[in-house]
């Protein structure tokens, strides 16, 4: 470990990690998401119908939940810092690669994009059970939560950030430009993922005084070790984790939770562009508003989080009764449907996110009960029954939208479903939030 100018001075090197980590994230996002801004003009042009583009928006969640497991046993056993910066490059070339399908005359479009896809997906499997990782590993207990929270928000944010200019890209300078540029901003994340995150035994900036403070706190400052330290993988682990009640409910939570999220990342831009007739540039800058309310919601869910824990609370009601009043306000989705003004569809929509980003803790409860041996798998197995949901979410929107003539009201009650079982999930099922121990052979 490096201390720098000595042990009397405090540093705050877990603040520039976390400041990365919410980059990199909002950046992976936006990767997710360039799909719905370039979705219309590049259906328009090809000819897709909203199912073929349900399953094209799928498509990376197909293999993003498949590679959830393998993903977190590559963490586990190789670490945070390589494993992550080998995704961060490899998503930053499969999401470049997009803007050149329609020059690949033999192959039919959405073949190309779908592989590309599917590539995408599989290059970010690792990168939310890393994030997990690295706040276990450079967090305290009592900041765990709002960690968590402001990775998470990066959702939000990254609509904030580039949907304005995506949608930008794609109504003046053609859809395949969205792709290459977020391409290139994704090499530019690695390159400083590279020069900032390290473990804290090995971080060159941090001070014995903050490591101390850290790990004192409850950090699993050894969590990382080289890769010829590793211990083998153990599959097994997973049964047991999927044998857990208290798991199963966090797990159905996630599944609800991320449904929402993707509806966010795919038809939502599309939403805003068929039912309530925006254009691709209007609907790219409206869009910033419920991220804006949601990314407040996330860091706010997390921040309140860990107050009550500091106040005394249990680790149960600290971390669920966030969850659960944010799943409630997330109800507001069904409002859209009662009225045809764009204002209160953008204000009701803006609650529901501010909600459900209120009740996005899902990466810190993880943190605080995943098993201190497999944390990366434990994360992996969560990411996978969340991102579940953004393989049905958009084809089953997309045969919605097919099945009833572009019933846009009819989706949105689909998604307030989900906000009801997850409130089942987190208040009935999971019971007491504690740290999970796996028995030993």
């Amino acid at each position: 470990m490096s201390t720098g100018q000595g042990e009397e001075r405090n540093s705050h090197v877990r603040f520039w990690i976390i400041a990365v980590l919410f980059m990199i994230s909002s950046i992976a996002y936006a990767s997710r998401a360039t799909l719905q801004m370039a979705g219309t003009p590049l259906a328009a042009e090809f000819h897709l119908d909203k199912v073929q583009l349900g399953y094209l928006f799928s498509a990376f969640a197909w293999s993003y939940a498949i590679a959830q497991i393998p993903g977190g046993a590559l963490l586990d056993k190789y670490g945070s810092r390589p494993v992550y910066l080998w995704a961060i490059g490899l998503w930053a070339i499969f999401t470049g690669l997009q803007a050149f399908v329609s020059y690949l005359s033999f192959v039919p479009v959405m073949i190309s994009l779908f592989i590309l896809r599917l590539a995408l997906g599989f290059a970010e499997a690792p990168s939310f059970p890393a994030n997990a990782r690295v706040v276990a590993n450079w967090f305290p207990k009592s900041e765990r939560g709002t960690a968590s929270a402001i990775f998470n928000a990066s959702q939000y944010f990254s609509v904030v950030a580039f949907n304005p200019l995506m949608g930008w890209l794609a109504q003046y300078h053609g859809w395949e430009s969205v792709f290459f540029w977020m391409g290139v901003i994704g090499f530019a994340g690695a390159v400083i993922f590279a020069l900032v995150v390290h473990a804290p035994a090995r971080h060159k900036h941090i001070s014995k005084r903050e490591y101390a403070f850290i790990e004192e706190g409850g950090a699993l400052v050894n969590l990382d070790k080289p890769a010829s330290a590793a211990q083998p993988i153990r599959w097994g682990i997973v049964s047991q984790l999927l044998a857990n009640r208290m798991l199963l409910g966090i797990y159905l939570s996630q599944y609800c939770i991320t449904a929402l999220t993707y509806f966010y990342s795919t038809w939502f831009a599309i939403y805003l562009m068929e039912a309530r007739h925006m254009g691709v540039a209007k609907a790219g800058l409206m869009s910033a508003g419920p991220a804006i309310a949601g990314f407040v919601g996330g860091v706010l869910g997390g921040v309140l989080s860990d107050m009550l824990l500091k106040r005394g609370m249990g680790l149960s009601p600290a971390r669920k009764i966030p969850i659960l009043i944010g799943l409630v306000i997330s109800c507001a989705i069904l409002a859209c449907n009662y009225t045809d003004t764009q204002a209160m569809i953008m204000l009701f929509m803006s609650i529901a996110f501010f909600g459900k980003g209120v009740a996005a803790l899902g990466w810190a409860v993880m943190s605080d009960v995943a098993p201190r041996e497999a944390t990366g798998l434990a994360g992996s197995v969560f990411n996978l029954f969340g991102n579940a949901a953004g393989i049905f979410t958009p084809i089953v929107i997309g045969y919605i939208l097919k099945a009833t003539g572009n019933d846009w009201n009819l989706a949105l009650v689909f998604l307030f479903a989900h906000s009801i079982v997850a409130m089942i999930g987190y208040g009935v099922i999971a019971g007491e939030l504690k740290r999970v121990v796996l028995k030993t052979a």
